[in-house]
C-alpha cells in the first residue's frame, strides 16, 4: 500500500489578495487547456490578460468537475445563480473560445 505525502501549499500575501477578472479566454491545444483571465473596463479600449494558466486536459477537466461541484454547494447554500441572460449565460459572454488552439 501506497503511503500518502502530504503537501504544505504556500500562499503568499500577493498571490492571496486575488485579480478580479470579468471574462475568460480558453483555447486548447492537443496537450494543453490555456485559460486567459481578462478584466473589461466599460468604456476603456483595452482589456488587458490579468493572469494565464496553462494545464493539462486531465487537470482542466479536474477543474471543471471541481467547480461544478462547489456550484452546486454554493446553489445549496445561497440559492440559485443568477444569470443576466439564460439564453447566453449572461449580459457578457464569461468563457469564449478562438479557434480552439492555444
Amino acid at each position: 500500500m501506497e503511503e500518502k505525502k502530504e503537501i504544505q501549499i504556500e500562499l503568499s500575501a500577493a498571490v492571496a489578495e486575488g485579480t478580479y477578472s470579468n471574462l475568460a479566454i480558453i483555447s486548447h491545444a492537443p496537450s494543453e487547456f490555456v485559460i486567459d483571465f481578462i478584466r473589461v473596463t466599460p468604456g476603456a479600449p483595452k482589456a488587458p490578460v490579468k493572469s494565464r494558466i496553462i494545464l493539462t486536459a486531465e487537470h482542466a477537466k479536474r477543474l471543471l468537475f471541481a467547480l461544478q461541484d462547489n456550484i452546486r454547494k454554493y446553489e445549496a447554500q445561497f440559492g440559485p445563480i443568477q444569470m443576466n441572460d439564460p439564453q447566453r449565460g449572461g449580459g457578457m459572454p464569461p468563457f469564449m473560445a478562438p479557434g480552439g488552439q492555444a
